[in-house]
Parts: C-alpha cells; structure tokens; sequence
C-alpha cells in the first residue's frame, strides 16, 4: 500500500522541478494528483508520463483566484468529488539588488509565491475540510528564515509564507487540517539554476563553478535534489507526520548550520 492511497492532492509548479517530483512520487504512493503550471506543453507531458488514472494537467496561474476555482472543480470532476490535499509549490525567483528592484518586479513575485500560497489555501481548505480533513504542505525557503543579499522580494515573500504556514496551521487545526513549510536552501532546479534551461544542457564550465560555490557553502557538498525535497513533501503529506502542524522544515544540507564565508 502507498501512503497517500486513496487522495486527491492538487501540487501548483508540477511542470518541472520540485512540483513534477512530488507529483510523480505522490502518484507513486497512491494519490490522484491535479497538476497545475502555466508551461502547458510540459505539465501536460508530465501528467501522462504519470497516467490518465492518475494525474491529470490544468493551466493554473496561482496568483488569479479564477484559475484555482477551475482547478479544484477539475480535481473533483476528474477523482471523484473530494480533495484531501494540496502542495503549493509554484514560485518564481528574480536577483536584483533592493534599490535596483523595479516595482513591478517586486509585485510580480509577491503575486506569485505570496499571493499564489495565500489563493491555494482559501480555495482548497474548504474542500479538505469537506472530505474529512488533510494537509496543505507550503513551499517556503532558506531565504524566508535567514538573509541573503540579491533575493530582497524573494526572500520577502518566503518570509510570509512562513507567516501563513503558522496562522492557518492555527485557523486549521480544529478541521482536522495540517499546514506545515518546506525551507529548501539550494536546489538543482531551472528556478536556482537556469543553465538547465539551456537545449544543450549547461556546460562543464558551468556546472563545475557550480559545484564549486555549493561544495564551499553547504556542509553537505552539494546542491539539494528535486526528489528529495519531493520525498519531505509526502512525509509531510502522509500519516508519517500526524502530529505535525505549523511548521517550517528546513532542507538545505546543513547551510543554515552556521556562517559560511565565499
């Protein structure tokens, strides 16, 4: 038996990195899974990569209340009228200095990771709530506990993800609703590391200086991957953590450990 048998959970991002990992280890351990991206042509190869049983693919742009309508009638239709949990994990990341930050830049993140994340528990606790309970597992960051020059709208937005993560944990709780946070450090994703955006892949050049940032700055030697932020996910996801609510879990191979000098 898998240990999301039987759920409907909706992941937002799932075209790539983190969000597509979950979605194939959360289909792997049982669950009906709702995928949600705006990069269509890659969250619907997902969804049947994984199987039409399984997952299915909408257009979900998280910072428009109209989408995640759309998107949860579209995980009822398709599994059977219930959800019991939901992963948000859409987000975008922009490196700018503060003062060179457009404002519209700021907004555009803030929309997207704080807004995203404040749209996907109004819309989606309700129908938790309704199938009895379940979780909602937020996709903060090291950045939103600890500072780090050049992601000032970044940071700040996972900061209020964590904030969230704790009020609706507490708004929650007595619906029999968990509300935990991933804090993932570095990641080996297209989001932390565009280069894997390139046709060609990213060139040895690259991937060595890298390596080499991450093998200076992570006690662990390396840039985390997107399976085993997935694997957090289901543990937060599952039974495995039935006594768990109102958290931030950090994953980020011992970077927050202590100060590390570049």
């Amino acid at each position: 038996m898998g240990k999301l048998d039987g759920r409907v959970v909706i992941i937002t991002g799932a075209a790539r990195g983190q969000g597509e990992q979950e979605a194939r280890l959360f289909a792997a351990e049982g669950a009906k899974v709702l995928l949600g991206d705006v990069l269509d042509e890659q969250g619907a190869q997902v969804a049947k990569d994984i199987g039409e049983d399984s997952a299915r693919y909408v257009r979900l742009d998280v910072s428009r209340e109209e989408d995640w309508a759309a998107a949860v009638a579209a995980a009822k239709e398709a599994f059977g009228g219930r959800i019991d949990g939901l992963v948000n994990n859409a987000g975008i990341l922009r490196f700018n200095e503060l003062v060179s930050t457009p404002l519209a830049e700021f907004e555009q993140i803030v929309q997207v990771n704080q807004v995203g994340s404040f749209l996907g528990i109004k819309s989606v606790a309700p129908e938790i709530e309704a199938a009895g309970g379940g979780t909602i597992v937020n996709t903060s960051s090291y950045t939103g506990l600890t500072g780090m020059a050049f992601v000032g709208a970044y940071a700040a937005t996972k900061a209020a993800v964590v904030g969230l993560t704790r009020v609706a944990a507490l708004e929650l709780a007595a619906k029999n609703i968990r509300v935990n946070a991933m804090c993932p450090g570095a990641v080996d994703t297209p989001m932390a590391n565009p280069a894997l955006l390139d046709p060609d892949g990213p060139s040895a050049e690259a991937t060595e200086a890298m390596g080499e940032l991450y093998r200076r700055v992570v006690p662990l030697g390396r840039a985390g991957l997107p399976a085993e932020v997935a694997r957090l996910a289901l543990f937060l996801s599952s039974e495995d953590s039935s006594y768990i609510t109102g958290q931030p879990f950090v994953i980020d191979g011992g970077w927050m450990a202590g100060v590390s000098i570049l």
